[in-house]
């Protein structure tokens, strides 16, 4: 089996995959503290345990992080419970494979990881809209070519920072409004952020396919592509693990397993 692992900002993602398919997938907060080893450590052996998974069943882990500080931090977590340093996705692996970024280091390496699935599971000029911690447009041709990024503040950090930046608004649950006519102050917050992000993402796929052509398909991911319901249209599919999957290709063709 191979583990993937997706360091975010505000999550790590594990995945579990036999084949090409997942077995288990796990969220858990991204902690940076003296404690972060410790902590992913038991929370990792307790849910392979708690699956009957045996840690040798593990034969190949691979890792992507923008969070710099979690790299030595997973990386002796792969060599304390499998025996062996995981697979950093990173600029040195790029060549090996066929997405080509025009700046390999200014890529994040989860954008780099939703290109090289969207490539391989679409073959198509796609548009990867990502829900994250920031709000991503990646827009590739059906030839593997990166042609630009564009970034925006993501739902939870548009909230988060109108909450922790004003004296009297207060934090609010990511549900969509019925009504664009906030009736509280909970509901005039949730009307701005979602039904405006929705406006957000429709017109930015709108300029992209000015310039690039209206046959780009729009694919969306990220822990929050299910919220805004009123974009389902908008895309030509929804993959909520597609920088899993991305990084379980990456694994594969860099390292096949028997």
């Amino acid at each position: 089996m191979l583990l993937a692992i997706d360091i975010g900002n505000t999550n790590v993602t594990l995945g579990l995959a036999e084949g090409s398919h997942w077995r288990h997938v796990w969220r858990l907060p991204t902690l940076t503290d003296g404690e972060a080893l410790l902590f992913y450590e038991v929370q990792l052996s307790n849910y392979l345990l708690e699956q009957d998974i045996p840690l040798d069943a593990v034969r190949q882990t691979v890792v992507s992080t923008v969070v710099p500080a979690l790299r030595p931090v997973f990386e002796a977590l792969g060599r304390q419970l499998f025996k062996s340093a995981p697979l950093f996705v990173g600029p040195d692996l790029y060549p090996r494979l066929q997405v080509r970024p025009p700046r390999p280091n200014e890529l994040g390496t989860d954008l780099y990881a939703n290109a090289v699935a969207a490539f391989h599971l679409f073959q198509r000029d796609c548009i990867i809209t990502d829900f994250g911690t920031a709000l991503t447009f990646t827009t590739m041709n059906r030839e593997g070519e990166l042609l630009g990024v564009s970034i925006a503040p993501g739902l939870k950090t548009a909230i988060s920072s109108l909450f922790q930046k004003t004296a009297q608004l207060p934090e609010v649950p990511l549900v969509l409004p019925g009504s664009v006519l906030g009736r509280d102050t909970v509901h005039a917050i949730q009307s701005g952020i979602l039904i405006g992000y929705v406006g957000l993402v429709k017109h930015m796929l709108m300029a992209i396919r000015a310039e690039v052509g209206s046959h780009y398909v729009a694919v969306a991911t990220g822990g929050l592509s299910s919220i805004l319901h009123p974009l389902q249209s908008e895309f030509y599919a929804i993959e909520p693990n597609l920088t899993l999957d991305g990084l379980r290709i990456i694994g594969e063709n860099i390292y096949p397993l028997d």
